[in-house]
């Protein structure tokens, strides 16, 4: 695929459609069915019904990352400066920071909350800008400091409803500056439920970086790369995974970014997984043939995404814009806050 071929995966999006909040319960979504072997699309009243369309010996594996609060507000002393906090190495963090060409090097910052913790600009390469505090930061310090860094087509400032909501169930371990939202969906009903069918359930880690937000450039197709994010997958979800394969039961991954770190970490040559620490800078394109699962959960994505092209090569790129523009037409909700999408693969009926 070309950067020039991304045209046609733009599309008109009413702002009505955007979904600014949450549905009232996690589980009252509304779910999009897209079955790529009949290419037939049909449409589910509750996200509830989603376990209707899974049977015993299924595996569902969702990202049990948690979503820390990396967005802090820096003061100067002429300005305030809203910064994302992405990543630390050698006590620096790599931050994306708006207005971040007033910031010189050398300036002196502190968060403008507390007021507590000062850093100071060690340099400036590209779009990012590197801090480093004045003692090293943990979990704990921007627990007091920063905010949930919700996406900012959500075009409003984060609430307390939001610290619950744009997190997952399955969220454990914290670092990522973006929720796996697909996992948004699923409540403790739905956990009963898949547990009474005998359906399992289990998870990897990827931390989803800022690069979830950032439009495709014709960089990223010449060099066929995505921004970097690292996972982690468990030796025992590594061992369902591959029991499962070699059962031939149906595997279900919950988001893209599970779906990620899946195709990362699967090798096709021995057509199992492989567990343990990696990182990914995997661009799924509608071309590619996905193998490592035959299912996936997902969210109504933006116009022109990575994430838009990543679900065309699991249901087909006529399927896929098919099921959007209906989606459209019938006032589905749509991107992190949204209803839901079941795309049931070629393999997976």
């Amino acid at each position: 695929m070309l950067y020039e071929d991304l045209k046609e995966f733009e599309f008109l999006l009413p702002e009505e459609r955007i979904a600014r909040y949450p549905a009232i319960n996690r589980d009252e979504s509304r779910l999009m069915i897209l079955d790529a072997s009949t290419g037939k699309i049909w449409n589910e009243p509750s996200f509830k019904n989603l376990v209707s369309y899974l049977k015993e010996g299924d595996v569902l594996i969702a990202n049990h990352t948690k979503v820390s609060k990396r967005r802090v507000y820096l003061k100067t002393l002429e300005r305030i400066h809203e910064a994302i906090f992405l990543e630390e190495k050698e006590l620096l963090w790599r931050c994306k920071i708006r207005n971040s060409r007033k910031l010189k090097v050398g300036e002196k910052l502190s968060d403008e909350k507390t007021r507590t913790v000062s850093f100071t600009v060690e340099k400036k390469e590209g779009e990012f800008v590197f801090l480093k505090p004045e003692h090293s930061l943990q979990e704990k310090d921007f627990q007091q400091i920063g905010e949930i860094p919700i996406p900012p087509y959500l075009k409003r400032d984060a609430d307390s409803k939001d610290e619950i909501r744009y997190q997952t169930l399955f969220a454990k371990t914290p670092g990522s500056v973006a929720a796996p939202t697909a996992g948004l969906h699923f409540s403790e009903i739905i956990f009963e439920t898949l547990k009474e069918k005998k359906i399992q359930l289990c998870t990897l880690e990827l931390k989803v970086g800022y690069g979830t937000f950032q439009p495709l450039t014709e960089e990223n197709f010449q060099n066929q790369k995505l921004h970097r994010e690292e996972f982690f997958l468990e030796e025992s979800s590594a061992e369902i995974l591959n029991l499962a394969k070699k059962e031939g039961r149906r595997i279900f991954s919950i988001g893209t970014t599970t779906l990620r770190a899946l195709e990362s970490a699967y090798d096709r040559t021995t057509d199992s997984f492989r567990s343990g620490r990696g990182a990914t800078e995997l661009f799924i394109q509608p071309e590619d043939r996905l193998k490592s699962c035959e299912g996936l959960i997902t969210n109504f994505h933006l116009p022109g995404s990575s994430l838009l092209l990543l679900v065309s090569a699991f249901a087909g790129k006529e399927l896929i814009l098919n099921a959007y523009q209906k989606a459209i037409r019938e006032e589905f909700r749509f991107y992190s806050y949204g209803d839901a999408m079941l795309i049931l693969g070629k393999r997976s009926t």
